[in-house]
């Protein structure tokens, strides 16, 4: 049984010693072996349209330029009104479900808050 403590970012019990540090394999965080580990609190991450509104899980937005479907001869044409948006991490930030089309993920940076 290990003595060290817990990763303090994934709460890990796989932490090893590597010198003066402490690192945990499993996300890659270290910190120093001497004294308390302060853990700072993720801020929460702020998703913007393309003009800069903050969008929320549940917004309507509107696409801004014709998006090409890969793998499909579809489009998403401009104008086209998405409702009931939810927010991920990735790089697609958007999930959604576009009539016609079916669920999908879209980049913010390609819709705006209507």
């Amino acid at each position: 049984m290990s003595t060290l403590p817990a990763c303090p970012q994934c709460q890990s019990a796989y932490t090893y010693e590597d010198g003066a540090l402490l690192i945990c394999p499993e996300c890659g965080h270290e910190w120093s072996a001497q004294g308390p580990a302060v853990v700072v609190p993720d801020e929460s991450r702020v998703i913007r349209d393309a003009v800069g509104n903050a969008l929320q899980d549940g917004d309507t937005v509107t696409v801004i330029k014709d998006l090409k479907i890969k793998g499909s001869s579809l489009v998403v044409k401009v104008g086209t009104k998405v409702k009931n948006i939810r927010l991920t991490d990735g790089d697609h930030d958007i999930d959604c479900k576009i009539d016609g089309i079916g669920a999908m993920g879209l980049k913010s940076e390609f819709v705006k808050k209507v």
